[in-house]
Parts: structure tokens; sequence; C-alpha cells
């Protein structure tokens, strides 16, 4: 008998917003979560995938074997054809990844959590697009308690991304991500919604 491929959730949210809380709640319904910063991470580390094709663009980004994100940063900064030279290099591995994820999940729905959902395209590529969305003050506050994060940087990164209006009003869900309970009821109802829907398929 053929496997049915999962419903795919696509994750997504702006800086601050709970994104990374709300695929662990996910994981923990028994959800199979694959996580796009995490693809990186294994792609510029030692052995990874992306390391040989960046040491070949740029030998200074690379040290003792894995892509150093802070020569990354410095070369975007200062030559404007870095970044879309990196991301013809990552994009095309990390898509790779995210369909060999798929290709083996056993499960009847999965996550991938992509910040850039919208801004890449990659909402054509899942079933459900799910925004996690709070107050922008909450936002705000939530941001600058990472260590080391300024207002400056914060606003620096904001305007990279999305307006979360705008993503709310591409979203199929939006998650309220005011309070652990609130989010977690709003994945369980999503996750009950979804299998209802393929009970009566």
């Amino acid at each position: 008998m053929t496997r049915k491929p999962p419903i795919v959730i696509g994750l997504t949210g702006s800086v601050g917003m709970g994104k990374s809380t709300t695929a662990a709640m996910f994981a923990e319904e028994g959800i199979p979560v694959w996580d796009a910063d995490e693809c990186v991470h294994r792609l510029y580390e030692k052995g990874g995938a992306a390391v040989a094709a960046i040491a070949n663009l740029r030998p200074d980004a690379v040290v003792d074997g894995e892509v150093n994100r802070a020569a990354l940063k410095s070369w975007i900064a200062e030559d404007p054809d870095a970044l879309g030279r990196i991301e013809a290099i990552v994009h095309p591995l990390v898509a790779d990844d995210r369909a060999r994820f798929l290709a083996g999940v056993d499960a009847d729905i999965a996550v991938v959590d992509i910040p850039l959902l919208f801004e890449t395209g990659g909402d054509s590529a899942v079933d459900l697009a799910v925004v996690v969305s709070a107050p922008a003050d909450i936002q705000r506050d939530r941001v600058l308690q990472r260590p080391g994060m300024t207002e400056a940087q914060f606003v620096a990164i904001k305007a990279k991304q999305m307006p979360d209006a705008e993503k709310r009003a591409l979203a199929d869900v939006v998650i309220p991500t005011t309070s652990l309970e609130a989010s977690r009821r709003a994945v369980q109802e999503l996750i009950e919604t979804i299998r209802g829907q393929q009970t009566d398929a």
C-alpha cells in the first residue's frame, strides 16, 4: 500500500514571535518538525555540504573546516553581491534537505519551520501556511531580553522581514503566542482540525 504524503504545515513568524517555542509544541504532540535554521547550521559545520562551495567563493569565510558566520556577515556588509552568491549555494542545499526529510516522514502531518517562508516563496510548497504572532510590544520585549541585543539591531532585523500584518494576511492559520497556554491550545486544535478533515476526505 502506498504511503500517503503528510499534510505539510509551513510554520513562520517574525523575530521574537515565538516560532521556535511553537515548533517545539508541535514536536511534543508527536509531529515531525524540520527546522531551516538548524539545517543551515548543519550545512556550515565541519563536513557540511556547503563548506567546500563557500570556501571556493570566499576562502577566509571557512575556519577550521567550518563556515564562520561572522566572516560571512562581514563579507555581506562590504559586498552587495555577497548575499545573493551565498544564497545561490545554500538555498538549493536547504531545499534538498527539506525534501529528504519529507520523503522520510511516516506521519499524517509534518511541520517545516521556515523563518522566511513568504519572502522566499516557500509558502507555495506547503499545504498550510501558519504564522505565529503577538502584539508589537510583546515582540519587542522578548527580542530585547536576548543577550547582546540592542534596539538598533532589533530595528535592523525587523526591517529585513515582511511586516507581521502582511504575514497574518497571507496566513491560512494564525497562532497567537501571547501565552504558552494560548499557543498550545491553538496547536492542538489545528492538529485536531487537520486530522478531522483527513478522516472526512
